[in-house]
């Protein structure tokens, strides 16, 4: 296992800047994931690691040995691509073995390796079928094995599970991190799932516009995120975004939202916050809640619509001149126009600056 160090990373397509400044370390046997938006500089940085681009600027370091100017053949890594790349007119058995062939490894090493995994991945059948005999989660299957036979330091992925239907990205997301588990190989994964990133990662480098703008542990990136582009890429419905101004009641903090005093119990104002400054509240939809009664601590509100899921029940609530999402249970479902008391969860909420978007509590 290798330790991956990125210092001071560039790329530019001619005047067009793709990534600027990436300092990132992937510490061995870590799995590290890109989330971000398409066009985001993710898939360019795994390149740029794999050898597959040059960066304009910045050096690349695999444990102690500078691998910037090292073809991609001489950094010992394995890569699995979104479109599988398998060759069509061999086996499985000898697309995984093939680059061992070319390494040397005489027939019965490969075999060996190539049963080995073939066993781990639960493949032993397909080894002699062609690549149009498997469905697509086999293929992907084929694809990573033929990427873990070779053993390498490091193991990167290219959104491997985008071309899957909902029910195969379930399981290969599964057999992914139990892969992860045994092996502990140094991984880089790229991907613009969140929920791929939140179940594989480590720790989570969510991108925008060619720069880092969080890397943490997921859970730190969903409950803290750094600033507002994080807070609403990262989360499935998006946070809410509330506009006002820092307030105090006689109970606790509030947000004043032009005529309304929405109460956050159990949120205070650190890192300098005053009373009367200007600042976005963002909270998740599960900390957005029915009340049991409309009383001091509540905030009234109406329902817009609501979206059954099975397990949740998303619900659009018109709050002070604004629209929220609240996650609840089905078993609470209010009704379209139904006027309704909410409870805000202080100790949960987001504030961020009005003009940076930087995260401020």
């Amino acid at each position: 296992m290798q330790r991956v160090h990125l210092q001071g990373i560039a790329k530019s397509f001619g005047a067009t800047k793709v990534l600027e400044q990436i300092d990132l370390t992937i510490e061995p046997g870590e799995f590290l994931v890109l989330l971000g938006p398409s066009g985001c500089g993710k898939s360019t940085l795994l390149n740029i690691v794999a050898g597959l681009e040059q960066p304009t600027g910045g050096r690349i370091h695999f444990g102690d040995r500078d691998v910037t100017d090292l073809e991609p053949d001489q950094r010992d890594i394995a890569m699995v691509f979104q479109s599988y790349a398998l060759y069509p007119t061999m086996s499985v058995r000898r697309n995984m073995g093939f680059a061992l062939k070319m390494q040397g490894l005489s027939t019965a090493e490969i075999a060996a390796k190539v049963a080995d995994v073939a066993k781990l991945l639960q493949i032993e059948h397909l080894l002699d079928r062609k690549p149009a005999q498997l469905s697509g989660g086999q293929q992907q299957r084929v694809a990573i094995g033929r990427a873990l036979v070779r053993e390498p330091q490091v193991f990167l992925l290219d959104e491997p599970l985008s071309n899957l239907d909902a029910k195969l990205r379930a399981d290969m997301r599964v057999e992914l991190k139990r892969l992860h588990e045994r092996g502990r190989r140094t991984t880089l994964y790229v991907t613009h799932d969140q929920v791929e990133a939140m179940t594989f990662a480590s720790r989570i480098v969510v991108m925008d516009k060619g720069r880092v703008q969080q890397c943490d542990r997921p859970e730190v990136v969903y409950a803290k995120p750094a600033n507002r582009f994080v807070a609403g890429f990262v989360g499935a419905p998006t946070m809410n975004f509330l506009e006002g101004e820092l307030a105090l009641l006689s109970d606790g903090p509030a947000l004043r939202l032009k005529e309304n005093l929405l109460p956050l119990p159990g949120l205070w104002a650190s890192r300098g916050l005053q009373v009367g400054q200007k600042v976005v509240l963002g909270l998740r939809p599960e900390h957005i809640g029915l009340a049991a009664a409309d009383d001091v601590g509540t905030c009234p509100g109406h329902v817009v619509m609501t979206e059954p899921t099975g397990p949740d029940l998303y619900v659009r609530i018109r709050l002070a001149g604004q629209e929220v999402t609240s996650r609840m249970s089905p078993g609470q479902a209010p009704s379209p126009g139904q006027k309704v008391a909410l409870e805000l969860d202080g100790k949960a909420a987001s504030l961020f600056d009005v003009a940076d978007g930087q995260r401020l509590n």
